[in-house]
């Protein structure tokens, strides 16, 4: 596994946790779904993305995205 695709995999985890949580806890947990919206569409535009340095230094191999 490269980096893109643990980003992918990360942020479908956070969107999906955010959507059940939201569902059947609270609606404020709809806010993450938002965060991580954002976080994807601000990564889209600046190439910096958190996650993507923290699998970094976990030590995963860079893919075409981030490098």
């Amino acid at each position: 596994m490269n980096i893109d695709r643990a980003v992918f995999a990360f942020a479908g985890i956070v969107v999906l946790a955010g959507l059940v949580l939201g569902y059947w806890v609270s609606p404020w947990w709809f806010l993450l779904v938002a965060f991580a919206g954002l976080n994807m569409l601000q990564a889209s535009f600046t190439g910096f993305c958190a996650a993507a340095l923290v699998f970094k230094m976990v030590g995963l191999k860079s893919g075409c995205a981030f490098k």
